[in-house]
């Protein structure tokens, strides 16, 4: 089994730790404050808290659109 390059794997690990904050969401999506906090209440979304700060890891929000655009085509 061929190992990935140094350089790609710490590409794909520094972007596994990217966190994004709500109006980043709120930008990324072109959804409003409220629609994000219902996403995350949901648990469509995953977040975490950091002191009283939301934070979005960039992976969650790529599956979450993933996910998404799998169902509009079903």
């Amino acid at each position: 089994m061929a190992s990935l390059p140094p350089a790609v794997l710490h590409a794909e690990a520094a972007s596994a730790l990217d966190l994004l904050t709500v109006p980043q969401v709120m930008a990324r999506l072109q959804l409003g404050r409220s629609a994000v906090y219902d996403l995350l209440r949901s648990g469509q979304l995953a977040s975490i808290t950091l002191g009283r700060a939301r934070r979005i890891p960039t992976h969650t929000l790529t599956d979450f659109i993933r996910a998404r655009l799998e169902q509009e085509a079903a």
